[in-house]
């Protein structure tokens, strides 16, 4: 008789359910200590300058002396579809917070949540209309005629597509983690809209003639079943050994507030970005129109830095690094970390060396 492919001993099998039995038990005791108010998100101190329908323009207290503040200050736009604060998380996993102590000055849009009002805001409204109205406002608070900028996921691709056609604006771009060619192999996110398949998985205009607004749920639902087995069930199951260390409690119960704090989509923008650049490739193509407005990559002249995850699955290498291939500056640098696309935000190691390669690299210019 053939042995089993597994062998399982019943008393070891039974050992393991005691002792995971045992840390669960624990781990609520911990769980039931900890309140609301002891799992804060947003480390750093802000205040709103500016605002405009839901969206608030804010700005972080610089944590060095004027005299060490770099002189032209970084507006960084965030995706659409989560929430901003995954930059500023905790104060020991902070984008923001680092890029703060090594001297920049730091201004961030947070979108807030789209209404049902808003159901008609396409990208116009966004790249040249909220994008443009926050970098007006960062200009006029400081006197300059150019600004930063750093684009993060899908805020990448927008301050690709702004410094295109706004570029007497932008002194520098930093991009990071932001899709440019869309039509690359590899990508989950790809695939689960459908554009690197013979055709496309879901219809945009009837999904937006439907629901107006597109659901936060829904696109949340979506990128969780992007990877359903680690995402729905293995971190859950990995939970019990860490539920008795109360401060890696609250770090989790942080990444699941923010993973399951997603706003709705303005309908029209979310069409218009779903068939221009994930079905169309239009991006790359040269061919997007907004507002009346063509975007050329080829255009873009500024300094630009390009940051990829190299375990990225959302955001493949390669189509973060097509960049290259399509920018028209002659001052382009690339850089990976080995990190995934939110270990970009919260990973520790990555928090050694990518905000450092971002302060040195505005300050050398």
């Amino acid at each position: 008789m053939l042995p089993l492919p597994i062998q399982i001993s019943p008393e070891k099998a039974m050992q393991e359910l005691v002792d995971y039995n045992s840390k669960v038990v624990l781990g609520m005791k911990t769980l039931s200590q900890i309140h609301t108010d002891d799992v804060v998100v947003g480390c750093s101190e802000r205040e709103p300058v500016y605002k405009e329908d839901k969206l608030v323009l804010y700005h972080f207290k610089p944590l060095v002396e004027n005299k060490d503040l770099l002189k032209t200050p970084i507006l960084i736009v965030y995706a659409l579809v989560n929430r901003p604060y995954m930059a500023d998380l905790q104060e020991n996993r902070s984008l923001i917070r680092n890029l703060l102590k090594l001297g920049m000055d730091i201004y961030i849009i947070d979108w807030g949540y789209p209404g049902r009002e808003d159901r008609w805001l396409d990208l116009d409204d966004y790249i040249n209309g909220y994008v443009d109205n926050c970098v007006d406002a960062v200009r006029e608070i400081h006197g300059l005629d150019k600004i930063n900028m750093l684009g993060i996921c899908q805020g990448g691709v927008f301050s690709l597509c702004y410094t295109a056609t706004h570029q007497e604006k932008i002194e520098n771009l930093v991009t990071m983690v932001a899709p440019i060619d869309f039509h690359v192999s590899g990508s989950l996110l790809n695939d689960w809209v459908g554009c690197t398949l013979d055709t496309p998985a879901m219809d945009p205009d009837i999904i937006a003639e439907a629901m107006g607004n597109v659901p936060g749920d829904f696109m949340n639902f979506g990128f969780l079943m992007l990877n359903p087995f680690q995402l729905n069930i293995q971190k859950y199951v990995a939970l019990a050994n860490i539920m008795d260390d109360e401060d890696k409690l609250k770090n989790f119960i942080r990444m699941e507030n923010w993973i399951f704090d997603s706003p709705d989509q303005a309908g029209e923008a979310w069409r218009e970005f779903i068939k221009e650049f994930y079905f169309k490739n239009k991006l790359i193509k040269g061919e997007i129109e907004i507002g009346g407005k063509s975007v050329d990559l080829g255009n873009i002249k500024v300094p630009v830095l390009n940051l990829y995850a190299e375990k990225d699955h959302l955001v493949p290498p390669a189509s973060t690094k097509a960049l290259g291939d399509y920018i028209g500056t002659d001052d382009y640098t690339v850089k990976g970390f080995a990190t995934g696309h939110i270990g970009m935000y919260v990973s520790g190691k990555v928090q050694r060396d990518l905000p450092p390669t971002i302060a040195d690299w505005y300050k050398e210019r």
